[in-house]
């Protein structure tokens, strides 16, 4: 590790002090989190459940996927492909428990998922501050859209956790702007 990607720790229970690469990779992360979130601003819980697209996506169940979609991938970091379903092998019950997946259930609130959200965040941030080695690599988990035999080091992932939140956040300006008019990007 260079002195320009050192982490090291504040005294007892003070936050992680971060700087060089894993500084930017948090720092996109949280700017695309931010307008994620945004989206939901000044909303019912009516309205975060609205599909205004073609799409079956509403806004809290798009913040709902990306939280679940976060912590599989640190939890990949973390632990490698066991930690990840194999998709060529679901079950109707395992498709359907996925669909349930983007969109807001019975009892579940745009604040009780936007807590959830926030939860996994600091875990992701925790992780890229002290992780020993952004090179670490697992094989990728097993679905028709991997390459078989990949892998994808700490730092392919957290590239694609980035991706997946900025385009989401992008999903999310559009469903919003069909519900309202309102943006958060642009």
């Amino acid at each position: 590790m260079s002195s320009n990607e050192r982490v090291t720790r504040e005294p007892a229970e003070g936050p992680t002090a971060v700087t060089g690469e894993r500084a930017e990779w948090l720092e996109a992360l949280a700017k695309h989190r931010h307008f994620l979130r945004f989206t939901t601003r000044d909303l019912t819980e009516e309205q975060v459940r609205l599909r205004t697209t073609a799409s079956e996506l509403c806004l809290g169940g798009l913040i709902k996927h990306v939280t679940a979609v976060e912590r599989n991938w640190v939890d990949f970091i973390l632990n490698g492909p066991s930690a990840m379903p194999d998709f060529t092998a679901m079950t109707e019950a395992d498709l359907a428990r996925y669909a349930d997946g983007f969109r807001l259930l019975p009892g579940e609130t745009l604040a009780g998922v936007l807590d959830d959200y926030a939860d996994v965040a600091r875990r992701t941030d925790d992780v890229v501050a002290t992780l020993p080695d952004l090179d670490a690599a697992w094989p990728l988990p097993k679905a028709p859209w991997f390459e078989a035999d990949a892998q994808w080091s700490a730092r392919r992932v957290l590239m694609h956790i980035i991706a997946e939140t900025a385009q989401h956040a992008g999903h999310a300006d559009i469903l919003r702007e069909s519900l309202d008019g309102a943006k958060s990007m642009g």
